[in-house]
């Protein structure tokens, strides 16, 4: 920017005037940005400018030239003020053009591409669960975790005096007006209930879910998660339940996987069995199961005389840990990221 220390002093006001209109288009054009522009605009046509201060010198002027010099000063100033507005706008097109040249993005570069989530290995299980089933017809249902009582015990033929409704095992809500009768559900079974006293038979139908119970160990929690399935209709044999629960196991496993079914028991089936699968050269249970018990269909409205059907009930933690290997439930919830990776 050309320095302005060539301007004149205090002289004759037209003099300072005429000097400064001839010194003003080449500063105007010096300036290489928008800065230089604003200290070129200050110091001629700022406060401090010949301008301001033959302004402030009209005053001295004789009366009968004063509106001779105020025009040439007025005029001067619109001068300068169009060169700089002029000059302004270049400086601003060019250095628009030179932002939008360093920042340009050349679109035929390959994209990051973002590192690519998954689901956790529960929800895994789950959906494949639930896959195989409806691969067989089941339709898929969920129903609350806050439970009432006669749909987590008295429908599954569970009494007051059933171990299961002991405090310690479950956790009970306030609410209402009586608090044990409201409770987080302690597996999915209550489904079955709620599923058959709005449909009648015939009943095909998995429920995957969280359920809670007061239990923590390697190998429980007090949260964890559940697949029910209940099958009803007027022909249902043991025999249906032993063929569609070793087929998931094969197609879950794998075909070579063996199964067995041991004696147990259910309040809600019966008989009821524990399923066994054969891994790491040793025999694993699976899930528990059975013949619906006829208490159960007594209390939805099915008629326990025309009606048969199995349910079976399956950790899908468990069937995580079985599959992978592991052998620590709380490891399934371990936040670390290096973890949840080996399950992508």
């Amino acid at each position: 920017m050309t320095s302005t220390t060539n301007l004149p002093g205090p002289m004759d006001p037209l003099d300072q005037l005429e000097t400064l209109r001839a010194a003003a288009p080449d500063q105007i054009a010096s300036a290489a940005s928008l800065a230089d522009l604003d200290d070129v605009e200050a110091v001629t046509v700022g406060k401090r400018s010949p301008i301001a201060e033959a302004r402030r010198r009209l005053a001295t002027v004789p009366t009968e030239n004063r509106p001779a010099v105020g025009k040439a000063i007025n005029d001067v100033a619109k001068e300068i003020g169009r060169l700089i507005d002029d000059r302004r706008t270049v400086l601003a097109i060019e250095e628009q053009n030179a932002l939008l040249a360093a920042e340009a993005v050349d679109v035929t570069l390959p994209g990051r591409r973002p590192k690519r989530g998954t689901t956790h290995l529960i929800q895994q299980v789950m959906d494949e669960v639930v896959d195989i089933f409806v691969s067989l017809g089941y339709t898929v249902a969920s129903g609350p975790e806050a439970e009432t009582e006669f749909y987590n015990f008295t429908a599954m033929n569970m009494p007051n005096t059933h171990p299961a409704r002991l405090e310690q095992d479950t956790f009970y809500l306030d609410y209402g007006e009586n608090p044990e009768e409201i409770l987080l559900r302690t597996h999915t079974s209550p489904m079955q209930a709620r599923y058959m006293e709005e449909h009648r038979p015939p009943v095909h139908v998995v429920v995957p879910g969280r359920v809670y119970r007061r239990d923590y160990d390697s190998t429980h929690m007090p949260v964890f998660h559940q697949i029910e399935g209940l099958a009803v209709d007027t022909d249902i044999t043991f025999q249906d339940l032993k063929g569609t629960l070793d087929y998931f196991a094969k197609e879950f496993f794998g075909p070579e996987t063996e199964t067995k079914f041991l004696p147990s028991y259910f309040p809600f089936t019966e008989p009821s069995a524990e399923m066994h699968a054969y891994a790491d050269g040793r025999w694993l249970e699976l899930l528990g199961c059975g013949m619906v018990n006829p208490a159960v269909y007594e209390h939805v409205g099915y008629d326990p005389d025309e009606v048969t059907g199995f349910a079976f009930g399956m950790g899908a933690e468990r069937l995580a840990m079985v599959r992978h290997g592991i052998k620590d439930i709380r490891s399934l919830y371990d936040p670390d990221v290096r973890g949840l990776e080996q399950y992508r």
